[in-house]
């Protein structure tokens, strides 16, 4: 039986999906990889070392399903990314990450003048420093020996295709995470690109998510190894993993929300046509054909967790575990509420420097509030962006996705907190999936089977009055505290655990 390959280039791991043409899982295969922080605030990762991983677990699937062939290979991955390379190719720098916060400072400025508002308004792209843009005016700034030697400024996929095809090419839905692309056009802009001071040419062409590569080993550059795949083997480019998450869920209208939480976490609809926000506070970045994803990443999602359980509880015990715990507190967590904040946050609030809190902690509260209170402080988070698209889109439900999906309790919480029926489906890899299905309707293929939906979580109206105290509450605390956010030292992303991820 040949398969669907989905290839997902994620934060912390790459991962290959084989699909059947019945949207079975047949076979997948993951590799991490680890973050490097060479200075505070830095948050960066090998290419070469994406590039092996990528290429391993391809390599992996194909052995484990010989002698079965992939019919398609299609490719998601995380946005924001930029590395520089040089004439031959080569990185001259890392891949710099979202979580990188060096540009934080050149971000605010630009957020605060008249040009900030209106390259937003152009790009769909949050003026802040994960973006590219900034990342790129930090280069031109600081070290402008790399910038005037860079031959191209690039994203981790850029250079993977680059290194299997030797093309330089980006699919609309990673180049409209840039902050360079004209949402209207789906070009570069060409006064952000003067802004920058910045010419075309040292950009990858843009192509639609439906682009098809022909592999040819002999294009492949002696840094790949051995990619053990027949000749003419269909690659597809695909779109970046917000995107792709929504389309292999199903939510591909405005009335489905996406949330996910795993590392980090977003909330994410679909829509025919691109919107920003007059405050700057959500995204819009195109999907496919006449499709726009607007929403927001928070930097903050199971990884919190963690940290609880590791650093303040100190603890073995599981998250599963510590859920059965904090399943006995009541919502609300008697009062308790926690800023999530620990790794500074994007959408809405867009400040590096915002931190974590405890409010409200009397001698009444034990273990288990103190879980369930960060577990409602995550929702809190991501409902923050949530509420937004929910003001202009009515009538939502929610495709829940990520690790936390196999949690009930914490599904329970979100359905209560945004008073919304949420769904969790049988797409649990769902980038992947999206991956596969872009590269279905390349091909013109049949589409796989509508996703089976697994469980249904309905809102309780009790708690969620009691949520909406506490929301309040919890919006009011970050509007008296974040000036005194403001001198603090930024927070450094850590390496994540496959536990937070997995759950």
């Amino acid at each position: 039986m040949n398969y669907y390959l989905g290839v997902d280039i994620g934060t912390t791991s790459s991962k290959a999906v084989a699909f059947s043409a019945s949207g079975e899982i047949l076979s997948q295969y993951s590799v991490g990889y680890e973050m490097l922080h060479p200075q505070t605030g830095w948050c960066e990762q090998s290419p070469d070392e994406i590039l092996r991983a990528v290429i391993d677990v391809i390599n992996r699937v194909q052995v484990e399903l010989a002698p079965a062939q992939p019919l398609l290979i299609s490719f998601s991955a995380a946005m924001h990314s930029l590395l520089l390379v040089n004439k031959n190719g080569d990185p001259v720098t890392n891949s710099i990450i979202w979580a990188d916060s060096r540009a934080v400072e050149i971000a605010a400025e630009l957020r605060n003048s008249s040009r900030g508002p209106a390259f937003y308004r152009v790009s769909g792209v949050p003026v802040q420093a994960m973006s590219p843009l900034c990342k790129l005016l930090w280069f031109k700034k600081n070290s402008a020996y790399e910038f005037e030697l860079a031959y191209k400024f690039i994203g981790i996929k850029e250079y993977i295709f680059s290194r299997i095809f030797g093309e330089y090419a980006v699919d609309t839905a990673i180049a409209a995470a840039t902050g360079l692309l004209n949402l209207e056009t789906l070009q570069w802009d060409e006064n952000i690109l003067a802004f920058a001071g910045l010419e075309k040419s040292k950009l990858s062409e843009v192509v639609n998510v439906k682009k098809i590569f022909y592999y040819n080993s002999e294009k492949l550059h002696p840094s790949v190894g051995n990619l053990a795949l027949p000749e003419k083997t269909v690659f597809v480019i695909g779109g970046s993993d917000g995107a792709l998450a929504n389309i292999g869920t199903g939510a591909v209208d405005k009335h489905s929300m996406v949330i996910t939480i795993g590392t980090s976490s977003a909330a994410r609809i679909i829509t025919d046509k691109p919107g920003t926000d007059p405050s700057m506070r959500t995204f819009c970045y195109h999907a496919k054909d006449n499709s726009y994803i607007i929403g927001g990443a928070s930097n903050n999602g199971a990884v919190v967790l963690q940290w609880l359980a590791e650093t303040l509880l100190q603890t073995h015990e599981s998250l599963p575990t510590l859920f059965k715990l904090a399943k006995n507190i009541p919502a609300g967590s008697d009062g308790l509420l926690f800023l999530p904040y620990i790794l500074g946050e994007r959408a809405p609030i867009w400040n590096s420097y915002a931190k974590g809190n405890f409010f409200g902690v009397t001698i009444n509260h034990t273990k288990a509030h103190l879980v369930r209170s960060v577990m409602e402080g995550v929702i809190y988070s991501v409902y923050s962006i949530g509420k937004i698209l929910m003001e202009k889109n009515p009538s939502i439900e929610i495709f829940a996705t990520g690790g936390f999906a196999n949690s009930p309790l914490w599904l329970q919480i979100l359905a209560d907190v945004c008073n919304c029926r949420v769904l969790v489906s049988g797409s649990v890899e769902s980038s992947a999936m999206g991956a596969v299905v872009v590269g279905l309707e390349s091909l013109n293929l049949p589409a796989l089977p509508a996703n089976k939906i697994l469980s249904v979580h309905e809102p309780d109206a009790a708690c969620h009055e009691t949520y909406q105290v506490q929301f309040r509450k919890f919006e009011r605390i970050y509007e008296l505290l974040k000036e005194e956010f403001k001198n603090d030292v930024l927070p450094v992303v850590k390496d994540v655990p496959v536990s937070v991820v997995v759950l």
